[in-house]
């Protein structure tokens, strides 16, 4: 293993294996102590796509507030999922599937097409043309402050589904869907989040689908791994300190330096990660 190898997967904190059990206890423990940590606060917002990430992570939230309300014996803690489709989803049945499996305290849903287009229309009008792609980057911006207005309406913190496979390629919006308060699946990579889903009794077809960020108009459904250019099977490997083939190393890391901007801390005169 390189030493680069070494210290990606230490900076993630990936092991390389796991306990379903024990990574579900803990994390759902995580929450609980952040919310009594912060006496204001009363729950959580996640955006639910129907897609792995996002139904673990409601899952395990949605537990967590159970075993909160459980515990006061009252029912002042909730967690809330938000439906964001842009105009309709593709796979609006996965998330109804992904809802009926979670159960959310609340479900709100907020279309957000009209304010994409509106931002787009009022970038062109000033002469800015964005391609499809920075579109896609206006969606996850738009989502997630749909996300921070239902949160702060609610007294709740907005949860993030960033995880080691994701980190470690930068695959996500800056200020999108990277902007959360926190991130309770960090550490996991693709396959150890199915292990967690399997062990809570997930519908099979919801952790197996095909991962996408579904950003792009011209190219909808567009495969993670496609705009990767390397499978989740290679990245997990390659985070879990196993061999893998020279070409999906190189392009792991070359994601992985490139991206380095998205995972620290706003670029300042008193740190000096960027030199």
């Amino acid at each position: 293993m390189s030493e680069l190898q070494q210290s990606v997967i230490k900076a993630l904190h990936v092991k390389p294996e796991i306990d379903p059990k024990e990574e579900i206890r803990n994390r759902i423990d995580f929450m609980k102590d952040y919310l009594r940590k912060f006496s204001f606060a009363k729950g959580f917002v996640l955006g639910i796509s129907g897609g792995q990430d996002s139904t673990l992570l409601s899952k395990l939230a949605q537990l967590a507030i159970d075993e909160l309300n459980e515990e006061h014996e009252e029912e002042s803690y909730q967690f809330i999922g938000v439906k964001l489709p842009y105009g309709k989803q593709g796979d609006a049945d996965d998330v109804e599937d992904a809802i009926q499996f979670v159960q959310p305290s609340k479900i709100f849903t907020v279309n957000i097409k009209k304010a994409v287009d509106a931002s787009d229309k009022a970038l062109h009008e000033a002469g800015i043309t964005i391609s499809d792609f920075l579109k896609g980057n206006e969606k996850a911006r738009e989502r997630m402050k749909a996300q921070y207005s239902i949160a702060g309406m609610h007294n709740c913190f907005v949860l993030g589904t960033d995880h080691a496979a994701e980190a470690i390629t930068g695959f996500f919006t800056k200020h999108g869907d990277g902007a959360c308060d926190l991130v309770p699946l960090e550490g996991l990579n693709k396959r150890q989040g199915k292990q967690l889903l399997k062990e809570l009794g997930c519908p099979e077809h919801l952790y197996m689908k095909k991962p996408t960020a579904d950003l792009e108009d011209e190219r909808p459904a567009l495969a993670d791994e496609e705009a990767l250019g390397v499978t989740y099977e290679e990245v997990d490997d390659y985070l879990e300190g196993k061999e893998v083939s020279q070409e999906a190393k190189e392009v792991i890391e070359a994601h992985y330096i490139k991206t380095m901007h998205k995972r620290e801390p706003i670029a300042s005169i008193y740190n000096d990660w960027w030199k």
